[in-house]
Protein backbone atom coordinates (compact mmCIF):
# COMPACT_ATOMS: atom_id res chain seq x y z
CA UNK A 1 0.00 0.00 0.00
CA UNK A 2 1.04 3.47 -0.94
CA UNK A 3 2.24 5.33 2.31
CA UNK A 4 0.88 8.64 1.34
CA UNK A 5 -2.84 8.79 0.41
CA UNK A 6 -5.18 11.30 1.07
CA UNK A 7 -6.64 10.57 4.36
CA UNK A 8 -10.02 10.20 4.73
CA UNK A 9 -12.55 8.25 7.66
CA UNK A 10 -12.72 5.28 5.43
CA UNK A 11 -9.43 5.01 3.80
CA UNK A 12 -8.36 5.17 7.96
CA UNK A 13 -10.39 3.15 8.89
CA UNK A 14 -9.62 -0.26 6.89
CA UNK A 15 -5.53 0.75 7.07
CA UNK A 16 -4.33 -2.97 8.14
CA UNK A 17 -1.72 -3.70 11.19
CA UNK A 18 1.39 -4.59 10.79
CA UNK A 19 3.13 -7.13 12.15
CA UNK A 20 4.26 -7.46 16.04
CA UNK A 21 6.52 -5.15 16.71
CA UNK A 22 5.99 -3.34 13.56
CA UNK A 23 4.92 0.24 13.39
CA UNK A 24 3.84 1.81 10.32
CA UNK A 25 3.39 4.83 8.98
CA UNK A 26 1.27 6.85 6.62
CA UNK A 27 1.64 10.66 5.32
CA UNK A 28 -1.75 12.88 4.18
CA UNK A 29 -1.45 14.23 0.66
CA UNK A 30 -3.35 17.32 1.74
CA UNK A 31 -0.96 18.38 4.84
CA UNK A 32 2.30 17.40 3.85
CA UNK A 33 3.58 16.77 7.25
CA UNK A 34 0.53 15.03 8.83
CA UNK A 35 0.89 11.17 9.41
CA UNK A 36 -0.51 8.61 10.57
CA UNK A 37 1.48 5.96 12.97
CA UNK A 38 -0.38 2.39 13.06
CA UNK A 39 0.76 -0.48 15.51
CA UNK A 40 0.57 -4.02 15.63
CA UNK A 41 -2.49 -3.77 18.15
CA UNK A 42 -4.36 -1.78 15.69
CA UNK A 43 -3.50 1.65 17.73
CA UNK A 44 -3.74 4.54 15.21
CA UNK A 45 -2.11 8.05 16.03
CA UNK A 46 -1.67 11.26 14.42
CA UNK A 47 1.41 13.08 13.92
CA UNK A 48 3.05 16.25 12.75
CA UNK A 49 6.28 15.11 11.47
CA UNK A 50 8.97 17.64 11.30
CA UNK A 51 12.46 18.84 11.07
CA UNK A 52 12.99 21.16 13.72
CA UNK A 53 16.79 22.16 13.41
CA UNK A 54 19.09 19.20 13.44
CA UNK A 55 16.02 17.19 15.04
CA UNK A 56 13.38 15.05 13.39
CA UNK A 57 10.58 16.26 15.76
CA UNK A 58 7.35 13.39 16.15
CA UNK A 59 4.55 15.99 16.76
CA UNK A 60 1.83 13.62 18.62
CA UNK A 61 -1.80 15.11 17.83
CA UNK A 62 -4.04 12.49 19.23
CA UNK A 63 -5.72 9.16 18.17
CA UNK A 64 -7.85 7.82 15.26
CA UNK A 65 -10.90 7.80 15.15
CA UNK A 66 -11.62 9.98 18.70
CA UNK A 67 -9.81 12.67 16.59
CA UNK A 68 -11.17 13.52 13.07
CA UNK A 69 -9.33 13.46 9.56
CA UNK A 70 -10.78 17.37 9.75
CA UNK A 71 -9.65 18.11 13.48
CA UNK A 72 -5.80 16.37 12.80
CA UNK A 73 -5.72 18.40 9.99
CA UNK A 74 -6.55 21.65 11.68
CA UNK A 75 -4.32 20.99 14.63
CA UNK A 76 -1.54 20.03 12.00
CA UNK A 77 -2.03 23.37 10.68
CA UNK A 78 -1.91 25.02 14.39
CA UNK A 79 1.29 22.87 15.24
CA UNK A 80 3.18 24.34 12.05
CA UNK A 81 2.48 27.60 12.61
CA UNK A 82 3.82 27.63 15.75
CA UNK A 83 7.00 25.71 14.39
CA UNK A 84 7.20 28.41 11.36
CA UNK A 85 7.07 31.45 14.09
CA UNK A 86 10.17 29.42 15.73
CA UNK A 87 8.63 27.73 18.83
CA UNK A 88 9.81 24.39 20.18
CA UNK A 89 8.08 21.33 20.16
CA UNK A 90 6.60 21.95 23.84
CA UNK A 91 6.24 25.89 23.16
CA UNK A 92 3.94 24.36 20.18
CA UNK A 93 1.90 21.75 22.66
CA UNK A 94 1.67 24.24 25.78
CA UNK A 95 -0.02 26.04 23.00
CA UNK A 96 -2.72 23.78 21.85
CA UNK A 97 -3.21 22.23 25.32
CA UNK A 98 -3.96 25.66 27.31
CA UNK A 99 -6.77 26.74 24.30
CA UNK A 100 -9.91 26.50 25.63
CA UNK A 101 -12.76 24.61 24.57
CA UNK A 102 -15.69 25.86 23.20
CA UNK A 103 -17.78 25.93 26.35
CA UNK A 104 -15.08 27.10 28.36
CA UNK A 105 -14.70 29.76 25.94
CA UNK A 106 -18.53 30.63 26.39
CA UNK A 107 -18.37 30.91 29.64
CA UNK A 108 -15.50 33.60 29.46
CA UNK A 109 -17.42 35.68 26.27
CA UNK A 110 -20.37 35.54 28.47
CA UNK A 111 -18.12 37.36 31.35
CA UNK A 112 -16.90 40.09 29.24
CA UNK A 113 -19.01 40.53 26.68
CA UNK A 114 -22.42 38.05 26.22
CA UNK A 115 -24.48 39.45 29.64
CA UNK A 116 -23.78 43.38 27.95
CA UNK A 117 -26.32 42.12 25.69
CA UNK A 118 -30.27 42.34 25.84
CA UNK A 119 -30.08 38.81 24.06
CA UNK A 120 -27.88 36.90 26.35
CA UNK A 121 -30.74 34.62 27.77
CA UNK A 122 -31.25 33.79 24.29
CA UNK A 123 -27.58 33.29 23.63
CA UNK A 124 -27.65 30.86 26.66
CA UNK A 125 -30.67 29.00 25.13
CA UNK A 126 -29.34 28.85 21.56
CA UNK A 127 -25.73 27.51 22.42
CA UNK A 128 -27.29 24.74 25.04
CA UNK A 129 -29.74 23.49 22.54
CA UNK A 130 -27.58 23.84 19.39
CA UNK A 131 -24.03 24.21 19.48
CA UNK A 132 -23.19 23.10 23.35
CA UNK A 133 -23.26 18.68 22.31
CA UNK A 134 -21.36 19.46 19.03
CA UNK A 135 -18.98 21.30 19.61
CA UNK A 136 -18.37 22.24 23.13
CA UNK A 137 -15.70 19.48 24.42
CA UNK A 138 -13.91 20.89 21.52
CA UNK A 139 -10.54 22.83 21.49
CA UNK A 140 -11.42 26.22 19.93
CA UNK A 141 -8.76 26.08 17.47
CA UNK A 142 -10.28 22.80 15.69
CA UNK A 143 -13.50 23.86 15.14
CA UNK A 144 -14.09 23.92 11.11
CA UNK A 145 -16.25 24.85 8.59
CA UNK A 146 -17.71 21.64 7.87
CA UNK A 147 -18.71 21.09 11.38
CA UNK A 148 -20.89 24.29 12.19
CA UNK A 149 -22.53 23.70 8.74
CA UNK A 150 -23.44 20.15 9.39
CA UNK A 151 -25.40 21.66 12.61
CA UNK A 152 -26.94 24.38 10.70
CA UNK A 153 -27.80 21.92 7.85
CA UNK A 154 -29.07 19.80 10.50
CA UNK A 155 -31.53 22.05 12.25
CA UNK A 156 -32.92 22.49 8.81
CA UNK A 157 -33.26 19.01 8.40
CA UNK A 158 -34.97 19.02 11.49
CA UNK A 159 -37.70 22.34 10.23
CA UNK A 160 -35.94 24.41 12.02
CA UNK A 161 -37.43 28.14 11.41
CA UNK A 162 -35.10 30.15 8.92
CA UNK A 163 -34.59 32.71 12.01
CA UNK A 164 -33.62 30.16 14.35
CA UNK A 165 -30.80 28.66 12.11
CA UNK A 166 -29.69 32.05 11.21
CA UNK A 167 -29.74 33.02 15.31
CA UNK A 168 -27.35 30.20 15.77
CA UNK A 169 -24.85 31.25 12.93
CA UNK A 170 -24.86 34.69 13.99
CA UNK A 171 -24.31 33.59 17.41
CA UNK A 172 -21.29 31.36 16.67
CA UNK A 173 -20.00 33.75 14.20
CA UNK A 174 -20.05 36.32 17.30
CA UNK A 175 -18.23 33.52 19.63
CA UNK A 176 -15.31 33.06 17.21
CA UNK A 177 -15.07 36.96 16.39
CA UNK A 178 -14.41 37.16 19.73
CA UNK A 179 -11.95 34.61 19.83
CA UNK A 180 -10.27 36.46 16.80
CA UNK A 181 -10.51 39.69 18.72
CA UNK A 182 -8.73 38.29 22.34
CA UNK A 183 -5.97 36.11 20.41
CA UNK A 184 -6.75 32.93 21.08
CA UNK A 185 -7.77 31.42 17.00
CA UNK A 186 -6.72 33.55 13.72
CA UNK A 187 -10.13 32.17 11.79
CA UNK A 188 -13.67 32.53 12.16
CA UNK A 189 -15.49 29.47 10.82
CA UNK A 190 -18.27 30.88 10.11
CA UNK A 191 -16.86 32.81 7.42
CA UNK A 192 -18.37 32.08 4.28
CA UNK A 193 -21.43 29.98 5.55
CA UNK A 194 -24.38 31.40 4.06
CA UNK A 195 -27.84 32.90 5.73
CA UNK A 196 -30.91 30.72 5.31
CA UNK A 197 -33.70 32.51 3.59
CA UNK A 198 -36.36 33.28 6.33
CA UNK A 199 -40.07 33.82 5.77
CA UNK A 200 -41.86 36.51 7.86
CA UNK A 201 -44.41 35.04 9.75
CA UNK A 202 -47.97 36.39 9.88
CA UNK A 203 -49.92 34.08 12.21
CA UNK A 204 -52.37 35.82 14.63
CA UNK A 205 -55.33 34.09 16.22
CA UNK A 206 -58.69 33.93 14.25
CA UNK A 207 -61.96 35.01 15.21
CA UNK A 208 -63.27 31.56 16.08
CA UNK A 209 -60.07 30.49 17.96
CA UNK A 210 -60.15 33.47 20.34
CA UNK A 211 -63.17 31.70 22.31
CA UNK A 212 -61.25 28.16 22.16
CA UNK A 213 -57.76 29.81 23.34
CA UNK A 214 -59.96 31.87 26.33
CA UNK A 215 -61.88 28.46 27.73
CA UNK A 216 -58.44 26.67 28.07
CA UNK A 217 -56.54 30.06 29.45
CA UNK A 218 -59.36 30.03 31.65
CA UNK A 219 -58.65 26.18 33.24
CA UNK A 220 -55.21 27.05 33.48
CA UNK A 221 -54.52 26.19 37.38
CA UNK A 222 -51.05 28.14 37.13
CA UNK A 223 -52.64 32.03 37.96
CA UNK A 224 -48.66 33.49 37.06
CA UNK A 225 -48.74 31.80 33.71
CA UNK A 226 -53.01 32.33 32.54
CA UNK A 227 -52.43 36.32 33.64
CA UNK A 228 -49.07 36.04 31.88
CA UNK A 229 -50.27 35.80 28.76
CA UNK A 230 -53.77 37.03 28.98
CA UNK A 231 -51.55 40.17 29.91
CA UNK A 232 -49.47 39.31 26.69
CA UNK A 233 -52.51 39.48 24.44
CA UNK A 234 -53.81 42.68 26.04
CA UNK A 235 -50.78 44.47 25.73
CA UNK A 236 -49.18 43.48 22.50
CA UNK A 237 -45.79 43.97 24.16
CA UNK A 238 -42.66 42.07 23.38
CA UNK A 239 -42.30 38.35 25.71
CA UNK A 240 -38.66 39.78 27.66
CA UNK A 241 -40.84 42.67 28.32
CA UNK A 242 -43.53 41.24 29.91
CA UNK A 243 -41.81 38.38 31.85
CA UNK A 244 -39.54 41.18 33.88
CA UNK A 245 -42.39 43.87 33.88
CA UNK A 246 -41.72 45.83 37.65
CA UNK A 247 -44.95 46.89 39.79
CA UNK A 248 -42.87 49.78 39.92
CA UNK A 249 -43.34 50.75 36.05
CA UNK A 250 -47.23 50.56 36.19
CA UNK A 251 -49.27 53.19 36.85
CA UNK A 252 -52.93 51.64 37.61
CA UNK A 253 -54.39 55.15 37.66
CA UNK A 254 -52.89 56.44 34.31
CA UNK A 255 -53.15 53.43 32.96
CA UNK A 256 -49.48 53.12 31.83
CA UNK A 257 -47.20 50.87 31.66
CA UNK A 258 -43.25 52.53 31.16
CA UNK A 259 -41.09 50.25 29.73
CA UNK A 260 -37.25 51.29 30.49
CA UNK A 261 -35.64 49.65 27.95
CA UNK A 262 -37.12 47.42 24.86
CA UNK A 263 -35.44 45.44 22.09
CA UNK A 264 -34.87 48.72 19.96
CA UNK A 265 -33.02 50.10 23.10
CA UNK A 266 -35.65 52.37 23.57
CA UNK A 267 -38.28 53.61 26.37
CA UNK A 268 -41.75 52.58 25.54
CA UNK A 269 -44.93 53.96 27.19
CA UNK A 270 -47.39 51.13 26.93
CA UNK A 271 -51.30 51.84 26.99
CA UNK A 272 -53.13 49.64 29.39
CA UNK A 273 -57.29 48.46 28.33
CA UNK A 274 -59.32 48.22 31.16
CA UNK A 275 -59.18 45.12 30.76
CA UNK A 276 -55.59 45.43 31.44
CA UNK A 277 -55.99 47.06 34.39
CA UNK A 278 -58.12 45.19 36.01
CA UNK A 279 -56.21 42.31 35.58
CA UNK A 280 -53.37 43.92 37.39
CA UNK A 281 -55.32 45.02 40.33
CA UNK A 282 -56.26 41.27 40.71
CA UNK A 283 -52.47 40.24 40.55
CA UNK A 284 -51.23 43.40 43.03
CA UNK A 285 -53.16 41.08 45.76
CA UNK A 286 -51.39 38.43 44.94
CA UNK A 287 -48.22 39.31 43.73
CA UNK A 288 -48.07 42.72 45.72
CA UNK A 289 -44.92 41.29 48.00
CA UNK A 290 -42.52 40.89 44.79
CA UNK A 291 -41.45 43.52 42.99
CA UNK A 292 -42.30 41.47 39.51
CA UNK A 293 -45.79 41.66 38.23
CA UNK A 294 -45.26 37.80 37.57
CA UNK A 295 -43.14 36.33 39.91
CA UNK A 296 -40.89 33.32 39.79
CA UNK A 297 -38.30 30.97 42.20
CA UNK A 298 -35.36 31.30 40.33
CA UNK A 299 -32.13 33.48 40.42
CA UNK A 300 -33.89 36.39 38.21
CA UNK A 301 -36.99 36.61 40.55
CA UNK A 302 -39.65 36.39 38.07
CA UNK A 303 -41.10 33.91 35.29
CA UNK A 304 -38.71 33.00 33.21
CA UNK A 305 -40.13 30.48 30.56
CA UNK A 306 -43.79 30.16 30.54
CA UNK A 307 -43.50 27.21 27.58
CA UNK A 308 -44.74 24.72 29.42
CA UNK A 309 -47.84 26.53 30.34
CA UNK A 310 -48.86 27.30 26.74
CA UNK A 311 -48.10 24.00 25.73
CA UNK A 312 -50.57 23.16 28.54
CA UNK A 313 -53.52 25.87 26.94
CA UNK A 314 -53.60 24.00 23.51
CA UNK A 315 -53.32 20.79 25.36
CA UNK A 316 -56.61 21.48 27.60
CA UNK A 317 -58.25 23.09 23.71
CA UNK A 318 -57.46 20.03 22.20
CA UNK A 319 -58.94 17.66 24.42
CA UNK A 320 -62.29 19.72 24.86
CA UNK A 321 -62.14 19.32 20.89
CA UNK A 322 -61.82 16.11 20.68
CA UNK A 323 -63.97 14.75 22.90
CA UNK A 324 -66.58 16.96 21.30
CA UNK A 325 -65.90 15.18 17.95
CA UNK A 326 -65.98 11.75 19.73
CA UNK A 327 -69.40 12.29 21.70
CA UNK A 328 -71.80 12.22 18.46
CA UNK A 329 -69.79 8.79 17.03
CA UNK A 330 -69.86 7.12 20.87
CA UNK A 331 -72.61 8.92 22.79
CA UNK A 332 -71.63 6.72 25.77
CA UNK A 333 -68.63 8.51 25.87
CA UNK A 334 -67.65 10.09 29.00
CA UNK A 335 -66.94 14.10 29.35
CA UNK A 336 -64.27 14.43 31.12
CA UNK A 337 -64.06 17.98 33.14
CA UNK A 338 -60.71 19.47 32.20
CA UNK A 339 -61.35 22.29 34.33
CA UNK A 340 -60.45 20.01 37.74
CA UNK A 341 -56.71 21.00 38.64
CA UNK A 342 -55.31 17.95 36.21
CA UNK A 343 -51.90 17.01 36.64
CA UNK A 344 -49.37 18.20 33.72
CA UNK A 345 -48.77 14.46 33.35
CA UNK A 346 -52.38 13.42 34.05
CA UNK A 347 -53.60 15.93 31.00
CA UNK A 348 -50.83 14.69 28.75
CA UNK A 349 -51.68 10.94 29.38
CA UNK A 350 -55.20 11.68 28.75
CA UNK A 351 -54.98 13.85 25.63
CA UNK A 352 -52.97 10.45 24.42
CA UNK A 353 -55.69 8.06 24.91
CA UNK A 354 -58.25 10.50 23.56
CA UNK A 355 -56.28 10.55 20.91
CA UNK A 356 -56.10 7.30 20.10
CA UNK A 357 -60.03 6.96 20.91
CA UNK A 358 -60.81 9.16 18.21
CA UNK A 359 -58.62 7.65 15.82
CA UNK A 360 -60.47 4.31 16.13
CA UNK A 361 -63.59 6.46 15.14
CA UNK A 362 -62.24 7.48 12.31
CA UNK A 363 -61.33 11.20 13.51
CA UNK A 364 -59.30 13.53 11.66
CA UNK A 365 -57.28 14.35 14.95
CA UNK A 366 -54.74 17.09 13.54
CA UNK A 367 -57.39 19.47 13.11
CA UNK A 368 -58.64 19.14 16.43
CA UNK A 369 -55.23 21.10 17.73
CA UNK A 370 -54.94 25.25 17.00
CA UNK A 371 -51.93 24.18 15.06
CA UNK A 372 -48.53 26.98 14.23
CA UNK A 373 -49.16 29.82 16.84
CA UNK A 374 -46.14 30.84 19.03
CA UNK A 375 -46.40 33.37 22.84
CA UNK A 376 -44.71 36.00 20.09
CA UNK A 377 -48.23 35.27 17.70
CA UNK A 378 -50.16 37.26 20.86
CA UNK A 379 -48.66 40.12 19.93
CA UNK A 380 -49.06 40.16 16.26
CA UNK A 381 -52.91 39.18 17.64
CA UNK A 382 -53.19 42.93 19.17
CA UNK A 383 -51.66 44.25 16.38
CA UNK A 384 -54.05 42.10 13.56
CA UNK A 385 -56.96 43.50 16.03
CA UNK A 386 -55.97 47.07 15.80
CA UNK A 387 -56.29 46.54 12.12
CA UNK A 388 -59.19 44.81 12.15
CA UNK A 389 -60.94 47.70 13.84
CA UNK A 390 -59.79 50.14 11.68
CA UNK A 391 -56.44 51.27 13.40
CA UNK A 392 -53.77 53.29 11.42
CA UNK A 393 -50.21 51.46 10.76
CA UNK A 394 -48.20 54.61 12.31
CA UNK A 395 -50.84 53.97 14.97
CA UNK A 396 -50.36 49.96 15.22
CA UNK A 397 -46.44 50.71 14.86
CA UNK A 398 -46.48 53.15 18.04
CA UNK A 399 -48.57 50.61 20.12
CA UNK A 400 -46.20 47.80 19.25
CA UNK A 401 -42.96 50.05 19.44
CA UNK A 402 -41.68 48.91 15.78
CA UNK A 403 -39.12 50.53 14.81
CA UNK A 404 -39.15 51.70 11.06
CA UNK A 405 -37.35 54.31 9.29
CA UNK A 406 -40.52 55.19 6.87
CA UNK A 407 -42.39 55.66 10.08
CA UNK A 408 -40.35 57.01 12.52
CA UNK A 409 -40.80 60.40 12.66
CA UNK A 410 -44.99 59.55 12.51
CA UNK A 411 -45.03 57.85 15.42
CA UNK A 412 -42.99 60.71 17.05
CA UNK A 413 -46.01 62.90 16.55
CA UNK A 414 -48.47 60.81 18.03
CA UNK A 415 -49.78 60.58 21.23
CA UNK A 416 -51.09 58.08 23.73
CA UNK A 417 -54.53 59.01 23.05
CA UNK A 418 -55.26 57.64 19.66
CA UNK A 419 -53.25 54.51 20.08
CA UNK A 420 -55.14 53.89 23.43
CA UNK A 421 -58.73 54.34 21.50
CA UNK A 422 -57.40 51.77 19.61
CA UNK A 423 -56.15 49.32 22.13
CA UNK A 424 -59.10 49.60 23.79
CA UNK A 425 -61.14 48.90 20.60
CA UNK A 426 -59.22 46.26 19.90
CA UNK A 427 -59.04 44.67 23.15
CA UNK A 428 -62.75 44.76 23.36
CA UNK A 429 -63.54 43.09 20.00
CA UNK A 430 -61.15 40.71 21.25
CA UNK A 431 -63.09 40.18 24.64
CA UNK A 432 -66.46 39.57 22.52
CA UNK A 433 -65.45 36.96 19.75
CA UNK A 434 -63.97 34.99 22.83
CA UNK A 435 -67.34 35.24 24.30
CA UNK A 436 -65.79 36.94 27.47
CA UNK A 437 -67.33 40.85 27.57
CA UNK A 438 -70.26 39.80 29.55
CA UNK A 439 -67.83 38.16 31.96
CA UNK A 440 -65.60 40.98 32.18
CA UNK A 441 -68.60 43.68 32.68
CA UNK A 442 -70.39 41.64 35.58
CA UNK A 443 -66.52 41.57 37.34
CA UNK A 444 -66.74 45.15 36.97
CA UNK A 445 -69.57 45.92 37.85
CA UNK A 446 -69.12 43.97 40.91
CA UNK A 447 -65.87 45.53 41.47
CA UNK A 448 -67.66 49.07 41.42
CA UNK A 449 -70.47 48.10 44.02
CA UNK A 450 -67.43 46.75 46.29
Amino acid sequence: MENRFRFTKTSLARLPSPAAGVRATFYDQDVSKLAIRVTSTGTKTFYVIKRVGPDMVWFKLGSFPEMTVEQARLAADVALGGFAGKENPAEVRRSIKGMPTVSEFFIEYGKRHGQKKRSWRDDQQRFRDYLKDPLGSRKLSLVTREMVGRILSDMERDDKAGATVNNVRALASALFGKAIEWGYVTENPVRGIKTRKTVKRDRFMLGHELPRFFAALADEPNTTIRDYLLLSLLTGARRANVLEMRWAEVDLTEATWRIPRTKNDDPQNVTLSPEAVMLLEQRKVLASKSAYVFPGTGASGHLVEPKKGWKRIFDRDELNQLELLIQPKNPKSPKTNVRLNMSEAALEKLLIETRAQAVKLGIDVESARMANLRIHDLRRTLGSWQAKTGASMAIIGKSLNHKNQATTAIYARLDLDPVRQSVNTATTAMMEAGGMKEKVEVVRLQTVRN
